[in-house]
């Protein structure tokens, strides 16, 4: 596998490719792309791409049901930069209370004064603020960072509330005991500090908006850390002048909210630690490994879970596909087809969809041929058979 870098990589990630593998600069001859922040929606990528890895979460910057057309494999990296987010927000908080920014503003300002020990003493009340201890956090999206900032603020004092549909089991059994699981409604009517962890999509996009900002205490701070398109500016303006809102804080500041008024922005530092990068590439890397070396396919926005180890048996193939659910029957049929030769075996079938997007590993009694990956390629709804065995 040869591995292009669209934006800068840890090297502790590039360090763990085994000694097959290889880091090229030429995107033409890439078998595998890592990216982070660059923008991928316009690219044309080389036939040789089998698969993007995402050094991060988002990943609203790659076209993804372009990839899985194109039999291109997605993945992300959930969780591996989430306790750098998840100190982020804490700090976000603490910044909405104590009004720290501005104190220390006004420091920089008053730095001449040969006096300020003194008159500090007198400006400082302008900055005093509250405690967030018993304050009442509502966390809106419980995967990796939610569950993180949730059982934060419990050790931190507050009573947390937690709302996600979507909540695994795995997520549940890390989420601490004393956080209350309950719905947005709630967390709106109830919350002092209000913290977004949901991913940016159509069904997303501008959930927090007037008729939200409506339900919420006039004296909540809204903390968003996931994406700048979850909340409606405009309303979160208005909000705001009148007094709906105290204060938003945001890690993804756009030209709105940047020029606006009771919003702390931050420059998206969220992930940006030096350990966040360290362990997105990582994982990254690993991930892409897995899937060129083995055919697994772990933490794929665009295609389905699918890990079936590394293979004991003499051949294994992949099979990508789009809209077929009756694969399974032709796959059947082409090793039917095959039965004269008697040492061609069908060992074992996996299948799994993801909406309108399925993978499948095949283990087989022989190494992969040529012959049996064109028959399955000529299956309907086939978009990418390799031989990874």
């Amino acid at each position: 596998m040869k591995i292009h870098c669209l934006n800068n990589i840890s090297p502790i990630g590039l360090a763990t490719l085994p000694p097959q593998h290889s880091v090229t600069p030429n995107l033409q001859e890439a078998d595998a792309i890592l990216v982070r922040s660059a923008n991928m929606l316009e690219m044309t990528l080389p036939v040789s791409v089998l698969a993007i890895a995402r050094a991060g979460a988002g990943v609203n910057n790659i076209p993804l049901d372009k990839c899985a057309d194109a039999g291109i494999v997605v993945f992300n990296t959930p969780g591996a930069n989430a306790n750098g987010v998840k100190e982020l927000v804490i700090a976000g908080m603490l910044l909405a209370c104590r009004d720290i920014h501005n104190g220390i503003r006004w420091v920089e300002e008053n730095k001449g004064d040969p006096d300020i020990a003194k008159t500090v003493e007198k400006a400082k009340a302008a900055f005093g603020g509250t405690e967030i201890l018993g304050k009442t956090l509502g966390v809106i999206g419980l995967g990796a960072i939610g569950v993180l900032v949730a059982n934060a603020a419990v050790g931190l004092g507050m009573r947390v509330l937690g709302a996600d549909p979507f909540l695994t089991e795995e997520n549940r059994k890390r989420l601490d005991s004393a956080v209350v699981l309950t719905d947005n409604a709630t967390i709106y009517a109830q919350s002092d500090f209000i913290t977004l962890h949901v991913p940016a999509l159509p069904e997303t996009k501008g959930m927090i908006n007037a008729a939200v900002f409506a339900q919420m205490k006039p004296t909540a701070v809204l903390l968003n850390f996931a994406r700048d398109i979850l909340v409606h500016d405009d309303d979160l303006k208005t909000a705001l002048a009148e007094g709906k809102l105290r204060l938003y804080v945001t890690d993804f500041p756009n030209p709105k909210t940047a020029n606006m008024a009771k919003v702390i922005a931050i420059p998206h530092l969220g992930a940006s630690t030096e350990e966040s990068e360290d362990n997105c590439a990582v994982m990254a890397v690993r991930q892409l490994v897995d899937f060129v070396d083995n055919g697994n396919i772990v933490n794929s926005v665009n295609f389905p879970a699918l890990n079936q180890g590394i293979p004991v048996c003499e051949g294994r193939i992949l099979v990508l596909f789009k809209n077929a659910p009756d694969l399974a029957d032709g796959v059947q049929k082409v090793f039917a087809d095959l039965k004269a030769d008697h040492s061609i075996r069908l060992e074992s079938m996996v299948q799994k969809t993801k909406g309108a997007y399925g993978a499948m590993l095949l283990d087989l009694s022989v190494p992969a041929r040529f012959s049996i990956q064109q028959r399955l390629l000529g299956l309907p709804g086939v978009t990418a058979v390799r031989m990874i065995k």
